[in-house]
């Protein structure tokens, strides 16, 4: 007997006859003996619904009474599949995250998880129960509804199957798998039988949607190796798990593509000490979060300052620096949003030399220009324009061998 984690996205549940297909494939692992808790996310849409309803009675909600709202997506499918698995004749209970036992810091629509109390849920399983958890909540130590923000359903799955000491973990989406770049822009891409977690990590945090950073960053903490798998097929997924010596042989491992960015271009700044930190502080208490930053060497009293920012916040961004720079007694703002972020990553970086001449080479005979570039040990990002970045992505992926069957 074994104790399974599986989490259904939001497209996995999408309707009434996805949630029935899903109640099948709980059953099938039922069946055979083990116990089963699942996670799910509310179904495709919801959420997105629910935050426009808010904000056209409210175009600024409050935190807390967001988290009351969005919450509804993620009940209204446990009880559903729940409601599935009985027509099935399998004993099923719902339990929203709090009940479940997943207990967060007081911070309402970004909460973070601080502990797992899953005594009553391995009760229901060890009294052969399938357990429905509804994904993307907790509560706070003062009881209140606490969300984990967008795709937080990933993290609830990853810390349970932690929380419940859980023999696997897999998470259902509308994909068999982590691709060496997205099929709809690659078609070329192949799908990974395995990948680590500092890569799984990388392409998260750099714009693969398959699954969210933070819950990825979660099992490389606590080593919780899990799946990415299709719910529509019985094909094997991708393993996500702790790096092995082997893995070093391939020394790029996928090209992620983000269109969600913008840059802001600060010109003519004072150079003096505490400028910088001082943009960066407005931007903090703004809750922007910044990726790329380059800083030329200052001038005549002046420098120039540039950055990247996910293009939802630029708006916010760009109020953020002009009430800083009128502080500061000077300064331009530019907001550029017509521009992408092209990634390659891989563990392999660490052993093998060459990997920037080989992706700039690359990007050159593209004839695909450069605006920023950023690197960490295992990846080097790149900023270019948007309306390139599709062929650059394929380009990149080619150049790098990744069209190729192993």
């Amino acid at each position: 007997m074994a104790r399974i984690v599986k989490k259904f996205g939001g497209t996995s549940v999408g309707d009434v006859a996805r949630i029935q297909n899903v109640a099948r494939v709980i059953k099938s692992e039922y069946d055979k003996g083990n116990q089963v808790a699942v996670v799910v996310s509310a179904r495709s849409g919801v959420t997105n619904e629910l935050i426009r309803r808010a904000k056209a009675i409210n175009p600024n909600p409050e935190d807390r009474e967001m988290d009351m709202l969005l919450v509804a997506g993620e009940q209204e499918t446990i009880a559903l599949t729940a409601m599935a698995l009985h027509a099935l004749g399998v004993d099923a209970f719902s339990m929203t995250g709090a009940m479940a036992g997943i207990k967060t810091d007081p911070y309402h629509t970004r909460a973070r998880i601080v502990s797992m109390d899953c005594k009553r849920l391995i009760e229901h399983l060890e009294n052969e129960r399938v357990v429905i958890v509804a994904g993307f909540q907790g509560a706070n130590e003062s009881g209140q509804i606490t969300t984990l923000g967008r795709g937080g359903s990933d993290l609830s799955a990853i810390a349970l199957a932690k929380g419940i000491d859980a023999d696997l973990c897999q998470i259902y989406t509308d994909v068999d798998g982590v691709y060496t770049a997205d099929p709809r822009i690659v078609s070329k891409a192949r799908k990974l039988p395995e990948i680590s977690y500092e890569e799984m990590l990388e392409l998260a945090s750099l714009g693969t949607k398959v699954m969210q950073a933070r819950s990825v960053e979660f099992s490389n903490k606590f080593n919780v190796p899990f799946e990415v798998r299709s719910s529509f097929n019985n094909n094997p997924g991708t393993i996500v798990k702790e790096e092995v010596s082997s893995m070093e042989d391939v020394v790029v491992r996928g090209v992620a593509l983000d269109k969600n960015q913008a840059k802001v271009m600060i010109t003519n700044i004072p150079d003096k000490p505490g400028s910088a930190a001082r943009v960066f502080q407005g931007l903090s208490d703004a809750n922007v979060i910044v990726d790329m930053i380059v800083q030329n060497i200052g001038r005549n009293g002046v420098a120039n300052l540039t950055f990247t920012v996910p293009r939802d916040d630029i708006d916010r961004a760009s109020k953020s620096v002009e009430a800083v720079l009128a502080e500061l007694g000077g300064g331009e703002v530019e907001l550029i949003s017509d521009i992408a972020k092209l990634s390659v990553v891989g563990v392999g970086m660490r052993s093998h030399s060459g990997v920037a001449g080989e992706l700039f080479s690359a990007l050159g005979e593209a004839k695909t220009n450069i605006q920023l570039i950023s690197t960490s040990e295992i990846k080097i990002s790149v900023v270019i324009n948007e309306s390139e970045s599709d062929e650059a992505t394929r380009v990149v992926h080619s150049a790098f061998g990744l069209d190729k069957e192993d």
